[in-house]
């Protein structure tokens, strides 16, 4: 079957390639360009271009791309600033795919230099040329040996040869050049394939949406890594992580950018709560991404996923020549939530046969050193592979000779190649050369942190239980216009309310007391006991200002109520516009959770859920997915919350009304989809969820107007 092709074929599969700025000084930037990729022995036609030489390197030299006078697929521009544009604009007119502008001093620096790089994506946009960068370091396609980049990684040391234990690859893009090969860097160390490295600069055109797109449709990319400061072409990485979840291919990111430049000032909890980065995790967490803040982890994670198949579920084995190695071992992996059970006495049985008397068949799987060398090791490996009764192996050993193998290369091979389930190796000391590349001959890498390791098998087994939630299909309310209720530059409850009631949502009924005439009407609408609530458009949070009283039993509670809420508000907002007091029924108990939504800047409307009532900004357990979700992604997010045994029956407890709870955050999540011009945030906290089949009852309500 022929493979599609994709619009960046040409660009990270050049048959040629201009190098603008080329230069005979192998020391400087210019010259490395040219001298890795030769280096690194591209297939194609290379034309330097530089007015200032005849030829370099035995390479003809041309004073302009015009004069090259043949097809280009890609430029690589390595010039001052200000020349940029004319040189692209040139390579438009005589007909290049493609360009990589390694020259800096453009949007990173701001000011004019900022309206240089808006020109560049100008020019791309009226011209169809894709242009990487500016700002960028370019990138190296391993398969295709294209070294169209400065960094010192790709250069060829042949008294160095290249360690290789995976047929597996992994692609990266990074938004840092420097850590996008250093990620290329630690991984090549460990004998982890690449298919791509790129850094996208500052993705003046192309962005690390689509350069994400183009991995994750190419065959040779089977694990992807990611490290991203922000996203700029949003629609594009959205569809491509989604392209990537449908294929079952791996996506490692690391976000940084995490630690509070800035702050969101947000008249809700739920933006309050929602943090920096709340809207990529929530993304990520949509998609299926592996999250990782850490270089080596992220790596030591995509070693695994290169190595070895998925796991059927989270029991690890651990087997050991050292017995105090493998009690570590065991004390990572169960701090990460893993399970290392003990075996059944059959499995015992048989591992004791292999193993001297004073070894342990328990779990760590205690073989000793002397099993090493009777082949007990690796009898022990094959057998747990085999067995039902765990769904992965942490092998623990020293490989720190440079003399000695613990395994018998040709038979450890077909073991690895067979693997039914991850077999994972853990170095307690340093691995040697030696046993590293004798090693990657069976298609092992080996590793030598342990809380890497054991971070990485628990992100393997959640990996393994991710199911993509099927696509939601944004549905309209009935409500179609919410000029009328969105009058007021805030909201109070009642307004807010009324304009939930309007798109369909159920609330409990309630009146609004303008003067204490009033209150007598409102009582006998309602049923003791009653909860009064002060209502005002300058008073987001009533509690603050005493303006809440509930469990009122007879009306001359509710008389004094009146008074006293009236009074309060007045003593702690003497400027606020007073609505009235609103009545209603006292709702029955249930579990206070949180439903909210909030537009984020970048992804859009996004739809939390989590423990609510006094607690919720004290535990913050909370969980967020962009909107609008469906009922069944929102039954997930309830899944994932730490509160998640209050609403299955804690402690002998009757379960909560999940469903009724789900198909409320799928309905928010819809208004907050539908009206995203128009609708800020919204909170309702807190929510009482009541027990199966008795649905859930909304006891405060808080909409944000965009711009308020």
């Amino acid at each position: 079957m022929a493979v599609a092709s994709h619009p960046l074929d040409s660009f990270f599969a050049p048959a040629s390639i201009a190098i603008i700025g080329a230069s005979r000084d192998t020391q400087k930037i210019p010259g490395l360009l040219l001298a890795f990729l030769r280096k690194n022995a591209f297939p194609g036609a290379i034309y330097p271009v530089n007015p200032n030489y005849p030829d370099i390197d035995g390479l003809a030299c041309y004073p302009t791309v015009t004069a090259i006078g043949q097809p280009i697929d890609l430029a690589i521009v390595i010039i001052p600033a200000p020349a940029v544009l004319g040189a692209l604009k040139e390579c438009a007119a005589v007909g290049v795919k493609n360009a990589i502008v390694i020259s800096s001093g453009f949007a990173e620096e701001g000011g004019n230099s900022t309206a240089m790089q808006d020109a560049i994506a100008a020019l791309a946009k009226s011209t169809g040329m894709r242009i990487s960068g500016p700002n960028a370091e370019g990138y190296f396609n391993e398969l295709k040996r294209v070294a169209a980049t400065f960094s010192p990684t790709v250069d060829v040391k042949p008294e160095q040869p290249r360690l290789l234990a995976t047929t597996r690859r992994i692609g990266i893009v990074a938004q840092s050049g420097g850590i996008g090969f250093a990620i290329y860097n630690r991984a090549r160390a460990l004998g982890i394939a690449l298919s791509t490295v790129i850094s996208t600069g500052n993705e003046s055109d192309l962005g690390a949406g689509e350069l994400l797109d183009y991995l994750v449709q190419d065959l040779a990319t089977n694990v992807i890594l990611l490290f991203i400061e922000g996203i700029r072409d949003t629609d594009k990485f959205l569809a491509a992580a989604r392209r990537a979840a449908e294929s079952g291919k791996p996506v490692i990111v690391t976000k940084v950018g995490r630690s509070g430049a800035g702050e969101r000032g947000a008249a809700s909890h739920t933006a309050s709560m929602a943090g920096w980065t709340a809207a990529y995790d929530a993304v990520f967490a949509k998609y299926g991404f592996v999250v990782s803040n850490d270089l080596d982890e992220a790596v030591t994670i995509a070693a695994v996923l290169t190595t070895t198949p998925l796991p059927k579920g989270n029991r690890i084995a651990v087997v050991t020549v050292s017995g105090g190695a493998g009690i570590w071992a065991a004390d990572a992996l169960s701090a990460q939530g893993l399970s290392v059970p003990e075996l059944s006495e059959g499995v015992q049985s048989t591992i004791r046969g292999l193993i001297p008397s004073y070894g342990s068949p328990r779990n760590p799987v205690d073989i000793t050193a002397q099993a090493v060398h009777s082949g007990g090791l690796q009898k022990t490996i094959e057998l747990l592979d085999r067995s039902d009764e765990v769904d992965a192996i942490l092998v623990v050993i020293s490989l720190s000779s440079e003399t000695r193998m613990p395994f018998k290369m040709p038979e450890l091979k077909p073991v690895i190649d067979a693997q039914r389930k991850p077999i994972v190796f853990w170095s307690y000391t340093l691995p040697s050369n030696f046993a590293r590349t004798g090693l990657a001959q069976s298609g092992v890498v080996v590793l030598s942190g342990l809380a890497h390791v054991a971070v990485a098998l628990r992100q393997l087994t959640q990996y393994a239980k991710f199911n993509l939630p099927a696509a939601t299909k944004l549905v309209a309310t009935t409500l179609t216009d919410l000029s009328a209720y969105l009058e007021p530059a805030t909201l109070s409850e009642r307004d807010s309310k009324s304009l939930l009631r309007a798109a369909g949502v159920s609330l409990p009924d309630e009146t609004l007391v303008t003067d204490k005439a009033g209150l007598d009407g409102a009582i006998d609408a309602s049923v003791f006991p009653l909860v009064m609530k002060i209502q005002s458009r300058d008073i987001p949070h009533k509690s603050e200002v005493g303006g809440v009283r509930v469990n009122i039993a007879t009306k001359d509670q509710a008389a004094a109520a009146y008074d006293a809420l009236l009074a309060s508000a007045r003593t702690h907002r003497p400027d606020a516009v007073i609505q009235g007091v609103l009545v209603g029924p006292m709702a029955k108990r249930g579990v206070e959770i949180i439903v909210g939504t909030l537009q984020d800047a970048t992804f859009g409307p996004m739809v939390m859920v989590g423990l609510g009532g006094i607690t919720t900004e004290l535990f913050k357990d909370v969980i967020y997915r962009p909107a609008p979700v469906s009922a069944e992604e929102a039954a997930m997010m309830l899944g994932e919350l730490k509160a998640a045994p209050l609403l299955n029956g804690f402690r002998g407890a009757a379960p909560a009304d999940g469903p009724a709870l789900a198909a409320l955050i799928a309905q928010v999540s819809q208004l907050a989809a539908q009206f995203t011009k128009e609708i800020a945030e919204i909170e309702l906290n807190p929510v009482l969820v009541h027990p199966a089949g008795e649905g859930v009852t909304i006891v405060d309500a808080l909409v944000v107007r965009k711009g308020s």
